[in-house]
């Protein structure tokens, strides 16, 4: 009996066997029509346009909060709910920005979108980066509330943080925008 059809693979790029798309290329050629979404940390542009030839109908950055996997996949699930004829360029539009046009993430509780732009800005902006201490004056909001930004920031993959030993006591953690996070940072 021939194995159940799948309609839809999670793929991470970094195999332990090889490269995933490798893996998507040896499915298409099979004839598997399954459509795959890469999940990977792999941020080279010409990596997204091979896996966009390979058929790919989303690529998720690593790390991601879950409410952006979440997304992804209820977007690719109102995709495939789509069924009939197009009437027209409109709904064939529409069911292709069901998969393209993101939405912004859902912020984890008690974040909020204007106030994580604010922290990501001034991040941005500071070359050396900024400890908790240091974001909260300049964006006039307490310590713990800028910490929360910057590790969010951190957990979703557009800054790091590295700590820096100095006086006695704990390591004062330093923040740093990464250069590869681009677009607005309350958007996917």
């Amino acid at each position: 009996m021939p194995p159940p059809a799948l309609d839809l693979l999670l793929l991470d790029l970094g195999l332990p066997d090889g490269h995933g798309l490798r893996f998507a290329r040896g499915l298409r050629a099979a004839g598997h029509p399954v459509d795959v979404i890469v999940v990977t940390s792999a941020r080279d542009l010409a990596v997204v346009r091979e896996s966009v030839s390979l058929g790919v109908v989303q690529y998720v950055l690593k790390p991601f909060a879950f409410p952006t996997l979440r997304e992804r996949l209820l977007r690719y699930a109102e995709f495939r709910q789509a069924a009939g004829e197009a009437a027209g360029q409109d709904d064939v539009d529409r069911a292709m920005a069901a998969l393209r046009a993101p939405r912004p993430a859902e912020l984890p509780k008690g974040l909020s979108a204007p106030t994580l732009d604010r922290v990501a800005a001034l991040l941005r902006a500071a070359p050396g980066g900024l400890t908790a201490a240091g974001a909260a004056e300049a964006a006039g909001i307490s310590r713990i509330t800028a910490r929360r930004y910057l590790e969010y920031l951190v957990d979703t993959g557009r800054a790091d943080r590295t700590p820096r030993y100095g006086q006695v006591g704990r390591p004062e953690l330093h923040y740093r925008w990464l250069a590869a996070a681009a677009g607005s940072v309350s958007k996917v």
